[in-house]
């Protein structure tokens, strides 16, 4: 009898490794590959990426005296005085989110074969895609160089890492691929989703649709400074069933009559592609810092509530400052509110941008875009539109919601160090993140950006 007791206790002992994944038990059917889809979504929901600290991260860093960091948190206080150290936390914590959804994809992708039909290979293939996408170019876009700051072709970016590590073993030393590599991956990854989902996802779910694939190509080449697909990939993004909320704050959840914030929002018809957070999965890490009933960390300075013409109802996103009140914005007061990354408003002013650059009028005139937003903000028709007016719209349009460091560097504008007040140019060094300490510790082929040690 004990002899007969010894095999099962020996099975007991064997246990598989935690550093490894067996995908055969992982995806072994189609709804295994749908599940893994789902929590590429999660990934992007991670409070250290679009969960808010890489919209934050990067508004402080490109800040020239439009908000105030006054929190006791560390990581952000370097980020806003462009100090940041190779040890900052919250970057190492970015960057190993990033590569873990990264990886979710590359999973994912490697697994399309076990889908049950064409069809669900084609949109699943261009949902992870799409996710990929979106984290390469944010990625290559914090800790590279800017496209327009010397020879992409030769200026570190980061590594591109396209198929799955499943296990310690996987995790090979990688060398970072070049700017030019990595928004060419970025490029071809979505002009392959847009293919792919050739059925919409719909308004108000949560899915990446043909139109957000189309909206994230206008952005990547407006960053670029490809006026001409930008605008076309703007105008494909804008066919979609979207449409202007009648009042600005709508996509925030606020009630100008009550002047009151709804805990919950959910996605609009202006929604292009949102992250979802409820009160029983994510963090609005952006209510956390922005928000009055938050951690208040962030005021909003007088230089750019200066910038509202009268009567502009978006300046009721703004509390008014008093002698001993600063202002706060109410952007982020819904503390379950959805995270929205792309909107038609963005895309009718990148539209109206790349068309006015390139001399072009494809969909519409430069002065209907910027128009149609100016009117839903409660302003007159301009007569006539310039780069200027467009890229004020931009500004206030858009503000505090991740766009500042890539507008600054693609306009080639200056900040400020707001301790010094010294004028920081557009390409210093400062401004692009470091490779975090950890990964240059355990990375023999990653090498630092300038300026940092």
């Amino acid at each position: 009898m004990l002899a007969a007791a010894l095999p099962g206790c020996n099975n007991k002992l064997n246990v598989q490794p935690t550093t490894y994944i067996d995908s055969a038990t992982a995806f072994t059917n189609s709804s295994d590959v749908q599940a893994a889809l789902v929590g590429c979504y999660t990934g992007l929901q991670n409070i250290n990426l679009y969960g808010g600290y890489i919209q934050f991260l990067t508004d402080l860093l490109a800040d020239n005296g439009d908000e105030n960091f006054i929190g006791t948190f560390t990581q952000p206080q370097e980020a806003q005085r462009k100090t940041i150290l190779t040890t900052n936390t919250q970057v190492r914590e970015t960057w190993l989110s990033a590569y873990d959804a990264i990886n979710r994809t590359n999973n994912v992708l490697a697994n399309l074969g076990k889908l049950d039909t064409p069809a669900q290979q084609a949109s699943v293939e261009g949902e992870a895609k799409f996710i990929r996408s979106l984290v390469y170019f944010d990625l290559v876009r914090m800790f590279g160089k800017a496209w327009n700051d010397g020879t992409p072709a030769s200026n570190p970016g980061v590594p591109l890492v396209l198929t799955p590590t499943t296990s310690a073993a996987d995790a090979l030393p990688v060398a970072r691929n070049t700017v030019a590599e990595v928004y060419a991956q970025v490029i071809t990854d979505l002009t392959t989703a847009e293919a792919r989902l050739t059925t919409s996802a719909g308004l108000n779910t949560f899915s990446a649709s043909r139109y957000a694939c189309a909206a994230l190509l206008a952005r990547v080449y407006l960053q670029q400074g490809n006026f001409a697909s930008a605008a076309a990939a703007a105008n494909r993004a804008i066919a979609g069933s979207f449409r202007l909320n009648s009042y600005y704050g709508d996509n925030f959840g606020y009630n100008r009559t009550a002047a009151t914030t709804s805990s919950l929002v959910a996605n609009t018809t202006e929604d292009i592609f949102a992250i979802q957070i409820t009160a029983q999965s994510g963090t609005n890490q952006l209510y956390t810092f922005y928000s009055r009933t938050g951690r208040a960390d962030v005021n909003i300075q007088p230089q750019f509530t200066s910038l509202f013409e009268t009567g502009d109802t978006r300046a009721t996103l703004y509390t008014t400052a008093t002698a001993s009140v600063p202002s706060f914005t109410r952007k982020y007061d819904a503390q379950y509110g959805n995270i929205k990354l792309m909107r038609l408003d963005e895309m009718l002013l990148t539209r109206a941008e790349a068309n006015f650059r390139a001399g072009t009028e494809l969909g519409a005139t430069p002065l209907a875009d910027v128009n149609t937003v100016r009117v839903r903000a409660g302003l007159a028709p301009l007569a006539t539109v310039t780069l200027a007016a467009i890229l004020k719209e931009r500004r206030i349009e858009l503000a505090f919601e991740g766009f500042r460091l890539g507008d600054l560097k693609r306009n080639q504008e200056s900040t400020i160090d707001p301790i010094t007040y010294t004028v920081i140019p557009w390409n210093a060094d400062r401004l692009v993140f470091p490779i975090p300490f950890r990964e240059i510790n355990a990375n023999v082929n990653l090498v630092q950006n300038p300026g940092y040690l």
